[in-house]
């Protein structure tokens, strides 16, 4: 179990299990955990922030309530109660809810979400590398001639390429099933049980082809390959099958000639042509095998399949599909570019990717790829927009160098064996429900439907999911060192506590209940129309930008209670709570509305009903506590109605200042949220 038969048949001999297999070593980096992405580096640091502030701001806290009141336990309680305040509870709850949204409307869309994580990389990827066929294409191959090597249609060639067909036993690909279709169809008959198989030399994506031995009965009657006891035919990549042959058939005169380097040039080119018109090109061959030799051991695949003889080449067209030009469309329309990473042949993949939509003008072969250095690997991979006869270990090639070399988020759609390290190396691996069990182990996202429209979908709902969860990243951090710093300076400035302890974490618990809905919160469509990153330096700069202005809010009400009200000691402590709680609620409430969107809260964007209520109903909750028996039990008295007043003024001027901040932050770091 875990182990993946890349080509061939056979039995096997169980000799050790599990890390102690040769494929346990040869597939160690595959399927492990991937490390931690930009966003959890990103949440990792600031929590060591937050930490850091709260060892400060607390232990100056509890050395001043204590010289203060001198009840060290009274103060210690209050220094853990305003290090619960520092702390985004609800992170957890908000991002994993915020994933697990998506993950139900993905699943509407006909859209399996294994990795959760995998949602919110979605909204960060800026290049989607995509398998040419069944994702461009419809997969669904149809055979369109039989041609030797002048173009000319030839049973012969086909009759071969039938038997290779037929009597594979490796898993039969849509190619193979074209040609059965063909024959079956077309009324041939090419009496397969007179043959006999004898051996197999499986496809493999490094040779690019398929070998049969098939043995028939003498008979001198026949053609001269029908005469022959046994022979090996060989099907597979033009280029492939070229390089294996020495000679060549001219089947109207029946005569087999030196295979010259003017007739493979003239074949190239001719499956050049075919290939610029939409064609797939296979190549088929075959070779006399002396009986002594397939009487005895073999000694290699090499040596039978060589000194082969040319019979010809079978086309085949897979039709584009329509949906993929519109969906590729709305993808670059959102930033994300798209790269065609196939073994098919260059020309074949070129032409398929300008009647999508997807430019050519940089293209280049695995061949050609492997003849570069290291660092102009790197920049050819990085502008080129097709790679065709790409390997497999050549697919994981070029995606680790555009994570690691140009700092991209990379998803890779694929359904095959050959796409298995790739996908397990990209961001958001993305597979197929028809496509082969290893693919879609290591794959984040199985698509039911293989239509990259439902790829635009979760490129959408990740980036609505990560813009909620860096709302509340924001919105939370600045709103609890805000008020905070808040504290520090009333406790300094008051000698006394502003708040106690179980004030303190009502207060807290009030906010974080109305922040459950901010998943259901609305996304402008500006911030959906390009990719979305967690910015390391990002978070600490709109810190420094946007939580004084919370602090700002609160001193002014410290100001405003401390003259007007003249609540200068102690025993006016209880209207201060009362005042401070209030307030402080309020602020924390309300800001969400301003970090939720770059434009004016309230007159230029409106959040979602549930937020709406949600900010209504704690703000309702908060003012009525004075007020009822609650409030007694929690040393809250009424509030003078002329504060509610200052109040209405105080968010005001906060909404102004805040949005003064927030243009100026805008324009020099070019983004908000």
């Amino acid at each position: 179990m875990g182990t993946s038969v890349v080509s061939g048949c056979g039995t096997g001999l169980i000799v050790s299990t599990g890390p102690k297999t040769y494929m346990s070593t040869m597939f160690s980096n595959i399927g492990k955990q991937k490390p931690p992405d930009y966003f959890e580096k990103g949440v990792r640091r600031i929590s060591y922030v937050l930490i850091a502030v709260m060892l400060v701001v607390v232990t100056a806290i509890v050395l001043t309530c204590y010289f203060t009141s001198y009840d060290l336990s009274q103060s210690i309680l209050f220094g853990i109660s305003v290090a619960c305040a520092l702390t985004p509870q609800m992170l957890p709850l908000i991002v994993n809810t915020s994933l697990a949204k998506g993950a139900l409307a993905m699943a509407r869309d006909r859209c399996i979400v294994k990795s959760l994580t995998a949602i919110r990389d979605m909204g960060s990827m800026d290049i989607l590398c995509i398998d040419k066929t069944g994702t461009l294409t419809m997969n669904r191959a149809v055979m369109v001639n039989h041609l030797d090597s002048w173009g000319l249609p030839k049973e012969k060639v086909l009759r071969f390429a039938f038997l290779n067909a037929y009597f594979k036993t490796e898993q039969k690909y849509p190619l193979d099933d074209a040609i059965l279709a063909y024959v079956y169809t077309n009324g041939y008959r090419f009496q397969p049980s007179k043959w006999k198989k004898i051996d197999e030399i499986p496809f493999d994506f490094t040779r690019r082809r398929v070998s049969v031995i098939l043995e028939t009965e003498s008979n001198p009657k026949e053609d001269s390959y029908q005469s022959l006891e046994r022979f090996v035919v060989t099907k597979g990549a033009l280029e492939e099958i070229i390089n294996l042959c020495c000679f060549i058939d001219h089947i109207d005169q029946d005569a087999i000639t030196t295979f010259s380097l003017e007739d493979q040039q003239r074949i190239l080119n001719m499956g050049e042509e075919l290939s610029y018109e939409g064609l797939r090109v296979i190549g088929v061959a075959v070779k006399r095998l002396q009986r002594k030799t397939s009487e005895g051991s073999i000694d290699s695949d090499e040596a039978i399949e060589s000194e082969m003889i040319f019979l010809g080449l079978v086309t085949f067209f897979d039709p584009p599909k329509d949906s993929a030009k519109q969906a590729l469309w709305r993808l670059a329309e959102k930033g994300v570019k798209a790269k065609v990473l196939t073994g098919d042949s260059l020309s074949l993949a070129v032409k398929v990717c300008q009647e999508v939509g997807i430019r050519t003008t940089h293209v280049i072969t695995g061949p050609d790829l492997e003849l570069l250095d290291q660092d102009l690997f790197h920049e050819t991979v990085k502008g080129a927009t097709v790679l065709a006869r790409l390997t497999p270990t050549q697919k994981l090639r070029v995606v680790q160098s555009l994570q690691m070399v140009g700092n991209h988020v990379v998803g890779f759609l694929g359904d095959g064996i050959n796409d298995s390290l790739a996908l397990d190396a990209a961001n958001v691996g993305i597979s197929v429900d028809s496509g082969v069990s290893v693919a879609k182990d290591f794959a984040d996202i199985i698509l039911l439907e293989k239509d990259l429209n439902v790829l635009v979908a979760g490129v959408e709902r990740g980036r609505l999911t990560f813009a909620n969860t860096m709302k509340y990243i924001k919105m939370s951090v600045i709103a609890n060192v805000g008020s905070v710093l808040s504290i520090l300076i009333a406790t300094l400035f008051l000698r006394y506590e502003p708040l106690t302890p179980r004030q303190l974490i009502t207060q807290n618990f009030l906010y974080n209940f109305g922040q459950i809905v901010i998943p259901w919160d609305k996304v402008e469509e500006d911030y959906v129309k390009t990719p979305q990153s967690f910015s390391r330096k990002g978070l600490p700069m709109f810190i420094l930008w946007n939580a004084p202005v919370c602090t700002l809010c609160d001193l002014a009400t410290l100001l405003f209670v401390y003259f007007y009200y003249r609540a200068y000691t102690s025993n006016d402590a209880r209207f201060f709570h009362s005042a401070w709680f209030i307030e402080g609620l309020l602020m924390q409430t309300l800001i969400i509305h301003l970090i939720r969107t770059e434009k004016i809260p309230f007159i230029q964007e409106v959040a979602s009903w549930p937020v709406i209520c949600s900010t209504v109903i704690v703000s309702a909750i908060g003012i009525a506590i004075p007020f009822t028996p609650i409030g007694k039990v929690m040393d809250f008295v009424r509030l003078p109605f002329s504060y509610y007043g200052f109040l209405v003024v105080l968010f005001i001027g906060y909404f102004s200042v805040g949005q003064v901040v927030k243009r100026i932050y805008i324009l020099i770091y070019h983004k908000w949220l």
